[in-house]
């Protein structure tokens, strides 16, 4: 997300979106039956004991309750506050209308062209959200729970017992609307745990109530945000009677055409291509991947909107295009364009014609909001198969955020976009991808990932509601840097920007985030300094709590005898390559320079690559590659390139000092 559209931006005529569509917010069938209201007030407990007590007052087995709520919140409290859809507590009760009504559609803010091709006049969005009043019942369970238990809405929002026992009465008034027994069995409560994923389909409530089932056999353990140990029992044996399923009344949503995982559920809603006159068209581009070129990428985005808003968007020929979209509330996932083809979501064509991009349902700028357990599993299970399908390596040079794309030229450098943002738990979700960032045995490896703890980790940033004010304290993937060992020295700043480092929360200039790995240049004591941006900037590094930790890899310096290499966005052929009726594309550096004695952190060699396609026949598109090799590197916040011929792979090695 970033500030309102540059009005001295001239480049492309504006679009003219069409209207968009009415919001599908079809009613969800939550129970209207339930447990009468006790209208008791949960006596002070700690949350395990929450846990049973409700389960005991609503007859839910404990082990439901428990399986249930990790899904949603892992058994977080939040302190009270709402998710990135307006669930709140340990169950994630949700009550959206006041998250939405903030929203702002993702693509249609800021100054970056979202397909990023110099070759096309820039592209515009404009979008429509859906009226917060028309909400779909999975946002809205809040409101129902308070009428079955007779306790206030604020009480389930900000008391985690009360928001226990509100989830309690769902999955109880759930059991009874299936005609099912408040058994002591888990496994006869597996179509309530379906209804209480809030979705109106048969796939989506059939994965949700597969992965509680799955919590509930394998059993967890964890200190929560609060504080508090929770455990889950292990129940191996556990077989649930999933013919529950079909008597649940939902819809069933195929997913013929997708290309997901039959872990997840998923369905395909298409996003439009077409031709509009005069040589224009979206919302995407006809492409033959990977046999073509290769996929190297996956890029994270958040929507900066809800749902229902978003698939709109995405169906308007008129607006951008991304791959698949991923739902907040049960993990559910709608894909809109095949991998073969092009979708311009990440504002440079270089990674749109190269990368598959994911947007998640959320909100960079709330602090408080957090994404639920189910999301952030569902999007690691489409992450993994499409990293194998694709052979894309599981780190942060290829699982980029949309805040780690680079720029295409100086002109494009300060409108690129800034989600996922600070609080997106990189962490976490590069160990559900199977691939946590570990520490390198070796000590004197030279290199460092940046891997402060989440959930005690909370830099100060700004401009979340109103701009210069501090943002809420939260837990952080990003880590600030600093001109000297000295929390009170100047921020580290980023030429390419144009203007004074800050601490916004949309301001990249002086942070790195977790999982990027950077050469270390020099150490003071709790300070660690790293090459980034061409200067040295340094970090706190505290051993008690460290925010890095050892690494070890491949890193690019200049070739001897060179004072400073180019930088560049994205990797293009030289000029020779292009054949007849294909404009060669300038191969342009940004304003930054790799000087000598610095070293980056590769990530991989790839070739210079340019997919010339600005027709709607797809007849006359053309892969360009030249004999030009590039290395990627991690250069700031961003990744960048930098040419092959230019510098020397080497091993990292620590420097002295």
């Amino acid at each position: 997300m970033r500030g309102s559209t540059d009005p001295n931006r001239t480049a492309g005529r504006r679009r003219t979106r069409g209207a968009a569509g009415v919001v599908a917010a079809a009613a969800l069938l939550l129970p209207l039956l339930g447990a009468a209201p006790s209208g008791a007030e949960p006596s002070p407990q700690n949350l395990q004991e929450a846990f049973a007590s409700a389960a005991a007052e609503y007859r839910v087995p404990q082990s439901v309750l428990l399986g249930v709520s990790y899904l949603q919140s892992r058994w977080d409290t939040h302190a009270g506050a709402p998710s990135v859809t307006g669930g709140y507590g340990p169950m994630h009760l949700t009550d959206a209308s006041t998250a939405l009504a903030t929203a702002t559609p993702h693509h249609s803010e800021g100054t970056e062209d979202p397909r990023g091709d110099d070759a096309r006049p820039a592209l515009r969005t404009e979008g429509k959200l859906p009226d917060p009043e028309k909400l779909p019942a999975r946002l809205r369970t809040l409101p129902k729970a308070a009428e079955l238990t007779g306790l206030s809405p604020e009480r389930l929002r900000s008391d985690p017992a009360a928001n226990v026992a509100g989830g309690a009465a769902l999955l109880a008034a759930a059991q009874k609307k299936l005609g099912e027994p408040l058994s002591d069995d888990p496994a006869d409560w597996y179509g309530a745990v379906a209804r209480f994923s809030g979705t109106d389909n048969t796939a989506t409530a059939k994965a949700y109530a597969n992965d509680v089932f799955d919590v509930i056999r394998t059993g967890e353990a964890r200190v929560t945000d609060s504080g508090q140990r929770i455990a889950l029992a292990a129940r191996p044996g556990l077989a649930p009677d999933t013919g529950q399923l079909a008597r649940t009344g939902l819809r069933h949503v195929s997913a013929a055409g997708t290309e997901c995982p039959t872990t997840v559920s998923c369905e395909w809603i298409p996003a439009p291509y077409e031709q509009f006159g005069d040589g224009d068209y979206g919302n995407h581009d006809l492409g033959n991947r990977p046999a073509a070129q290769s996929i190297d990428y996956i890029v994270v985005h958040d929507t900066e909107g809800a749902w229902e808003g978003v698939l709109n968007l995405v169906q308007d020929p008129t607006y951008v295009s991304w791959n698949y979209s991923l739902r907040s509330t049960d993990g559910h996932i709608a894909q809109h364009v095949k991998a073969k083809d092009v979708a311009w979501h990440a504002g440079n064509w270089f990674i749109n014609a190269k990368s598959i991009g994911l947007e998640h349902e959320g909100f960079l700028t709330n602090p408080d909001a957090w994404y639920t357990e189910a999301m952030y599993l569902s999007s690691s299970r489409l992450v993994r198969y499409l990293a194998e399908k694709y052979d894309i390596p599981l780190n942060r040079q290829h699982i980029l955020g949309h805040d780690t794309v680079p720029g295409t030229t100086t002109a494009t450098i300060p409108g690129m976009h800034t989600d996922p943002g600070p609080y997106w738990d990189w962490a976490h979700y590069f160990t559900l991808l199977g691939a946590p960032f570990k520490s390198a045995r070796a000590k004197s490896g030279g290199l460092v990932t940046i891997r402060p703890d989440y959930a005690k980790h909370q830099p100060v940033f700004t401009g979340c509601t109103t701009a210069g004010e501090p943002c809420k304290a939260h837990g952080s993937s990003a880590v600030r840097l600093y001109t000297d060992h000295d929390e009170n020295a100047p921020l580290i700043t980023d030429i390419g920007l144009n203007r004074a480092p800050t601490k916004g929360v949309n301001d990249l200039s002086s942070r790195v985030s977790t999982g990027q790995q950077y050469a270390v240049a020099d150490r003071w004591g709790d300070w660690t300094a790293i090459w980034y941006l061409g200067q040295k900037a340094w970090f706190h590094n505290p051993s008690a709590q460290p925010t890095a930790v050892p690494a070890a890899g491949a890193v690019v310096t200049p070739k001897a005898g060179k004072e400073s290499v180019p930088v560049y966005g994205r990797a293009y052929p030289e000029a020779s390559a292009y054949p007849e009726g294909v404009p060669a594309q300038a191969v342009s550096p940004l304003p930054y320079k790799l000087l000598a004695g610095q070293r980056y952190v590769v990530g991989d060699k790839v070739p210079g690559q340019y997919y010339y396609a600005v027709t709607f026949d797809g007849s006359n598109h053309k892969v360009v590659t030249g004999t030009d090799q590039y290395y990627e590197i991690q250069f700031g916040h961003r990744v960048a390139f930098v040419r092959a011929v230019d510098v020397d792979l080497l091993p990292s090695v620590r420097k002295s000092r």
